[in-house]
């Protein structure tokens, strides 16, 4: 089992790679999760883990939507954040976030939870932990993906200019924290899961009714950048098995 990057991602992220890849930390977590592919149930398949790096070169990121971990079901994980894979039931976070996409821009809910279209538009779908054991959140939390994702974001932070990053919950606020704001935009808002989706605090929004896609075209165009078409294919709402 070989989970080495280099076979999978975009060449302009090469350069980040190589500052980490004969780190300790990094040596250690790709042994940890080398074995755990050997000896257990791990999503997303080896082949996706690196998914957000492949479909989203660093030259083409333009908005950042950090998640924390995979989802730890069958045939769900495909290596992009709050992303499920074709014809898998639309899990509770995505429906929100579905419903803010309709709310704020009119858009017709799609029939797939999969958004490689938005990786592909330069938006980087990245979870905080890149792999999961089945069945067992945060079962790679603290082995170094953290560090690494981390790593990622103050490295686009320092190299690029006018990115939005969409912060989701208190997490994401965390992991943006050191995020220069005066060359680029942090969308504050709750996390889109029931638990928190119209939650507000004193510093963000309540994700829904936040208008955060509207904002980050809209910083985008002010800036001289392509907005996001965010609209995905579209399909019925009551078939879309949101009782997952």
């Amino acid at each position: 089992m070989n989970i080495n990057p280099a076979q999978y991602i975009d060449a302009s992220w090469q350069d980040y790679f190589a500052t980490q890849l004969n780190k300790p930390y990094m040596q250690g977590l790709l042994k940890f999760v080398e074995q755990e592919y050997q000896t257990s149930h791990v999503y997303p398949p080896v082949n996706q883990v690196w998914n957000a790096f492949k479909l989203t070169g660093l030259d083409s990121v333009r908005v950042v939507i950090m998640g924390q971990d995979p989802y730890h079901g069958a045939r769900q994980a495909h290596g992009l954040s709050f992303s499920v894979q074709d014809n898998v039931k639309i899990p509770p976070s995505l429906k929100n976030i579905f419903k803010e996409l309709n709310r704020d821009l009119g858009m017709a809910i799609p029939d797939s939870g999969n958004l490689e279209a938005w990786a592909q538009q330069g938006v980087l779908l990245l979870n905080s932990c890149l792999t999961v054991r089945e069945s067992e959140p945060a079962s790679h939390a603290k082995q170094g993906w953290e560090t690494f994702t981390q790593g990622c974001i103050d490295y686009i932070n320092q190299h690029k200019e006018n990115v939005v990053f969409l912060a989701w919950g208190r997490f994401a606020h965390d992991v943006c924290a050191k995020v220069d704001t005066t060359k680029h935009c942090v969308i504050q808002t709750s996390h889109p899961s029931p638990l928190g989706a119209t939650k507000q605090g004193k510093t963000f929004s309540a994700f829904l009714g936040s208008g955060c896609f509207t904002q980050a075209n809209a910083y985008l165009q002010q800036h001289g950048r392509e907005p996001i078409d965010w609209q995905l294919g579209a399909g019925q709402p009551e078939n879309l098995g949101f009782d997952f």
